[in-house]
């Protein structure tokens, strides 16, 4: 069998692991830009809001309602910065945290009932290597 060309294999890969992705994210309850937020704050802690937003790759504005979204809804607060009393810090609440973990738990769940139904004992073998793999080129 010939080894298959890198950019070959880059094509087939970005559409697979668009349409995977496409497919877990059908599994959520909260909006996909509210959920990036919350993973955020939970990765990195509190964050001014122009924090977010350069992180999201938004205009501040749009994260500002965001937030504001998220406040109304009791999945994060707000807290006086540290060091500058002109800003505030946003930080996922108590509640904010157990809706992430749902979301994570539905998609995971989703998806390990994939796994187990789809694959064989030797295909999960393979897909689970296959993770490390893909670890390994998003860390390139």
């Amino acid at each position: 069998m010939p080894i298959p060309e890198p950019a070959t294999v880059a094509a087939e890969l970005r559409t697979a692991m668009g349409k995977l992705t496409r497919r877990v994210k059908h599994e959520d309850r909260i909006p996909l830009g509210q959920v990036a937020v919350l993973g955020t704050l939970d990765r990195d802690g509190a964050m001014t809001t122009s924090d977010l937003a350069a992180d999201q790759r938004v205009r501040p504005q749009s994260m500002a309602r965001a937030v504001g979204l998220l406040m109304d809804q009791g999945l994060v607060a707000r807290r006086a910065h540290p060091t500058d009393g002109r800003k505030s810090l946003v930080e996922l609440s108590p509640a904010g945290r157990a809706a992430l973990e749902a979301e994570r738990s539905r998609r995971a769940g989703w998806l390990a009932q994939a796994i187990e139904t789809e694959l064989t004992p030797e295909e999960r073998h393979l897909l689970a290597r296959s993770a490390a793999l893909m670890e390994r080129l998003a860390s390139h």
